[in-house]
């Protein structure tokens, strides 16, 4: 599945090639540029963070997965990439 964030923004995309190799195209729409700077400012005013669970080593990549597969997690799971 691919998803295509800000799909109303301009640009063309040809869907035919996903659509040929079975592939699921889904839109997201996500605001204007205007509500995305709003966002931004409130974010950096107020010093939020996200709340972080765990982050995991690129080498156990497969562990992280298996960590939010199983639900148990507060927060972002991550991987970092060293």
């Amino acid at each position: 599945m691919v998803h295509l964030i800000g799909a109303q923004a301009k640009g063309v995309i040809d869907p035919t090639r996903a659509r040929r190799r079975n592939v699921t195209l889904r839109g997201l729409y996500v605001g204007s540029r205007a509500h995305f700077e709003a966002m931004n400012r409130a974010i950096a005013r107020h010093a939020l963070r996200p709340v972080m669970d765990k982050v995991f080593e690129f080498d156990e990549a497969e562990r992280a997965y298996e960590h939010l597969k199983s639900g148990k997690h507060m927060g972002k799971v991550a991987i970092a990439f060293s």
